[in-house]
Parts: C-alpha cells; structure tokens; sequence
C-alpha cells in the first residue's frame, strides 16, 4: 500500500519557507551547485552557507524533484542523434547527442571510443531511461 505525501514541514528553520523553497528548488531545476545557489541568493541578499543549501536539499530536495519531474514536458515521438568530434585537453573525442524534434536534449554521452557497441551502449542506455519509446529515430 503506497504511504500518502504530506507537505514538508519548515518548523525550526531559521529561514521562512519562500526561501528555503526557492533554493532548492534553483539546485535541482538548474543542475547548479550548492555554492552556485548561495551566490544566487547572496545577490539577492539573503546570507547563507553553501552547506545550509546542502541540508535542505538533503531533507526537502525529494518532493522539489518529483514536482519538476511530474511536470516536465512530454517527449517528442522523433528522435534525432547527433555525433560530433571535439577536442578536450587536446585528445579527440566523440560526443553523442539525442534530442527529440522539439530541441529537448534526451541524453549526452562522451566517449574516446567510436564504434558500434558504443553507439548501441549509448541508445540502450537512452531507451531503458525514458518511461516512452519513440517512434522514429533520424540520424
């Protein structure tokens, strides 16, 4: 039997909820880092430690990820893949892209190896992941 979600509590925070809520929600909207966030809200003049940040997104960073997870845009049925040659740290390497026909980008894979086992490794990797299959991939 699945337990009911109640709404987190902030008794006993030093800071009020609208705080406490907006930098968890900067952490795992914007893939920022905990310092990243306490910047942000420095700007804005709100004092805090990059270790505060890392507590309430310990203790409240759950339901902020399900809540942008539930509400993210459905995928596009046309997969496009896109293989580019860069150079980092002056070594060739071989990035894959997947993006669906919106511009929403699947999965990102950067590897030293091009070849067939990497590039099926890479869509097995990305059809396991979604919760929807597509149905025609452009490469």
């Amino acid at each position: 039997m699945k337990a009911e979600m109640t709404a987190p509590t902030y008794k006993r925070h030093r800071f009020p909820p609208e705080i406490i809520g907006h930098a968890v929600w900067l952490y795992f909207r914007f893939a920022l880092s905990y310092r990243d966030v306490e910047e942000l809200l420095a700007e804005r003049g709100v004092i805090l430690t990059y270790e505060t940040v890392r507590q309430w997104c310990r203790k409240f960073g759950q339901e902020y990820a399900n809540a942008l997870r539930r509400r993210r845009p459905r995928l596009g049925d046309k997969w496009h893949l896109d293989e580019v040659f860069v150079q980092i740290n002056g070594k060739q390497r071989y990035l894959w892209r997947a993006v669906d026909q919106d511009g929403n980008v699947l999965d990102i894979l950067v590897q030293s190896r091009r070849n067939k086992v990497a590039a099926k490794k890479f869509f097995r990797k990305l059809l396991k992941g979604l919760p929807h299959e597509t149905d025609k991939i452009v490469r």
